[in-house]
Order: structure tokens, then sequence, then C-alpha cells
């Protein structure tokens, strides 16, 4: 359960920062406005909130994981949002960073 606790916590993270920069980026290169921007920086700011409510205290290790996180989760949501179609070596990067982000915070450590 603590497990799934945490991966949802570092999907629902994801959104929020890779959403955020998707707005910036849209109010900013696509001309969309300061009411993009100004919603891509709340977005920004609930991502740092999300990451507080991670299961394991430390700081750098979350930060850490959630690259991996990030990495594949803006592959998505370029796929999703823009049409890029990722090749098969932007899916295996996203597979190892996954990988890497799975033994920084689930691998058995003595407590």
């Amino acid at each position: 359960m603590l497990i799934a606790r945490s991966a949802a916590l570092f999907v629902v993270a994801a959104l929020f920062e890779i959403g955020g920069a998707w707005l910036v980026w849209q109010g900013v290169r696509e001309h969309k406005g300061w009411a993009w921007i100004g919603a891509g920086v709340i977005a920004l700011g609930v991502y740092g909130f999300v990451a507080t409510l991670q299961p394991d205290a430390h700081f750098g290790r979350i930060l850490a994981a959630y690259g991996g996180v990030f990495v594949a989760g803006s592959l998505v949501w370029g796929a999703v949002a823009d049409g890029y179609r990722p090749d098969r070596w932007d899916v295996l990067g996203a597979l190892i960073c996954l990988a890497g982000m799975a033994v920084i915070m689930y691998a058995p450590r003595g407590r």
C-alpha cells in the first residue's frame, strides 16, 4: 500500500509540474498570455507541495527519484498534449529512468 501511495503521489506531482511548465510554455512561446503563465506558476507551486506528501522523509531521495517520473511523464504529456511521437530511444531512455526511480525509492533498506 505504501508503494502504491508513493507512486500515485509521483503521478500527481508530475501532472502539476509538467502541466505547470506546459502552461508557462504556452503562455510565453505560443503567446497565449499572462493567464496561462499565472496558471502555470500556481500549478508549479502545487507540485512543490505534493512532493512533500511522499512517505519517505529524505528530500534528496524524493527529488532524485521524481526525476525518472518527470522524464517519462514529459514524453507522455508531449504525446497527448502536443502530438509528439516518442521514438524507441525516447521510450528506452524513459524506461531506464523509471527503473532508476524504482531502485532509488523502493529498494529494500536496512532500518
